[in-house]
């Protein structure tokens, strides 16, 4: 695994900061440009490439924690995306308790920052300094250790996808465990729990297996994430332990960051509401960067908790655009493509046009045709931008960046035929039977491949149930026509409010 033990052991080595490490005592990035791009525009091209084939929130449930894994975006951006995108984007959020393990340096407890706030390429991530000073005056075991965070990776790296993804902006608490001392480990949950609630999210960060070939990570992993989905502190432990005496060939340890993970553990012990659930598993022999020989596996695993009702929110069944609404969304489409095509910037769209509905952050599918025939079709499944933003910005991708068509031409434009599919929220099935031809959109995905059909495509081509899958599997997915029967493949259904010019 050449390419990603580069990216792995500068953990080891000193690590160049680009940004400069003393600006006031704001915490500056040191792995941007190695672990994530350096360039604002390209962590975001990245990371929506990522987002875009991650399932969205489940309705009628809250996250309330999450474990994501920290190595470099080109192994495990898409594990990481998949674990935030589980929460919604303009989720209700206080504050984010952003807690990893230590990599650099060992001490009794948790060391908290509250210097300064933490900044990344995409800006400025404050930092709740106040809950963190209440942290280190209310218990012994939370301590101020400035030399452990400015050159720690595992924190840093999940800064871009919050900022990316929520809405609005949140306040952190970096949190670094620098022990391995069970009692202590307790301790810390404890000073934790007050703040364990549904205002605030908890994100563990923290890699799964290192080194072992990638057959035997795929084992040891699951059984260290099976051992977290029971929620018992006392099985995860004897799981990372037996795992790691396992003799198991170059295993450097279990779970990288498991005294992280355990302090969640410990928070969530005995609370009958609260489930775990693994959203996705692969590790970096998954990616095209790494090999198979020596690989690091990654989990994005969420905590849940039901709710009354589900958040509000646009379900496809209860959205509607107004007639007006319909227009505006084709006019900033085809403006879009148009201002591509003269090399110019799209005219601002006037503020009173922008209705509630348009500024919901929203995915959609923008579909060209010429004559009844596809000229390009791209889309998001969810988004943090608004709805207006994403209708323009997908335009001009399916125009433009579709693979399978050339760039569209001045030529053609006038003859060009827009649609666009407004997307509910993703519902995971088990059943084939519960696909509705016509009213459901599916979405496949196995291990990192993943294609989808929007609802009017099986209705406009007469196709069943079994077709739409075979072909969505096949053409989309590229995992076979009876791809979607595998055990490991994942099957989800959606809902889409479509209109076209």
């Amino acid at each position: 695994m050449k390419t990603v033990s580069i990216i792995l052991f500068t953990l080891i080595l000193p690590l160049m900061n680009i940004f400069g490490q003393e600006a006031g005592h704001d915490r500056q990035p040191v792995v941007a440009g190695s672990f994530y791009p350096s360039g604002s525009d390209k962590i975001k091209s990245d990371l929506s490439g990522y987002f875009v084939s991650c399932p969205g929130p489940v309705p009628g449930v809250r996250v309330r924690a999450i474990i994501v894994p920290h190595a470099g975006y080109v192994y495990s951006g898409h594990t990481a995306a998949a674990g935030f995108a589980a929460v919604p984007p303009d989720a209700e959020i206080d504050n984010i308790f952003l807690i990893g393990a230590s990599h650099r340096y060992a001490f009794d407890g948790a060391a908290v920052f509250t210097s300064g706030n933490m900044i990344t390429p995409l800006g400025t991530v404050p930092v709740n300094k106040e809950i963190g000073n209440k942290l280190v005056n209310g218990s012994r075991w939370f301590i101020t250790r400035d030399d452990a965070h400015r050159p720690e990776h595992s924190l840093e790296v999940q800064l871009p996808l919050i900022q990316y993804h929520f809405k609005k902006s949140i306040k952190v608490v970096p949190i670094l465990i620098g022990t391995h001392d069970t009692s202590v480990l307790q301790s810390v949950a404890a000073g934790l729990e007050p703040w364990f609630n549904e205002r605030n999210l908890f994100v563990i960060s923290s890699d799964f297996s290192h080194y072992p070939s990638y057959s035997d990570a795929c084992k040891a992993d699951r059984l260290t994430s099976d051992a977290i989905l029971t929620g018992d502190p006392g099985r995860f432990i004897k799981t990372i332990n037996s795992v790691e005496a396992s003799g198991m060939d170059n295993l450097a340890t279990a779970m990288c960051g498991w005294s992280a993970g355990l302090v969640l553990l410990y928070l969530t012990e005995g609370s009958s509401g609260l489930k775990y659930r693994n959203v996705e598993y692969t590790n970096s022999g998954d990616s095209r960067y790494g090999d198979r020989d020596q690989v690091v596996g990654y989990n994005a695993i969420v905590v849940e908790e039901k709710v009354t009702a589900a958040r509000s929110g646009s379900s496809a069944g209860a959205f509607a655009l107004s007639p007006e609404e319909q227009k505006t969304l084709l006019t900033i489409a085809r403006e879009a493509i148009s201002a591509r095509l003269k090399g110019e910037k799209p005219l601002p769209v006037e503020t009173a046009r922008l209705t509630p509905r348009l500024r919901e952050p929203l995915g959609a599918f923008v579909t060209l045709t010429t004559d009844d025939n596809l000229r390009g079709c791209i889309g998001r499944f969810t988004s943090p931008d608004p709805l207006h933003m994403v209708v323009g910005q997908m335009a001009v991708e399916a125009a433009f960046a579709d693979p399978r068509f050339p760039a569209l031409t001045a030529g053609e434009y006038p003859g060009i035929h827009l649609e666009i599919s407004v997307l509910g929220p993703m519902k995971k099935i088990t059943d084939t039977n519960e696909v509705i031809i016509g009213k459901h959109g599916i979405y496949i995905k196995k291990g990192l491949r993943s294609g989808t059909l929007l609802p009017q495509v099986a209705s406009e081509r007469g196709w069943n149930v079994t077709e739409f899958l075979g072909y969505c599997a096949r053409d989309k997915a590229g995992i076979g026509w009876d791809g979607w029967k595998d055990k490991d493949t994942e099957i989800f259904v959606y809902e889409a409010y479509v209109f076209g010019e």
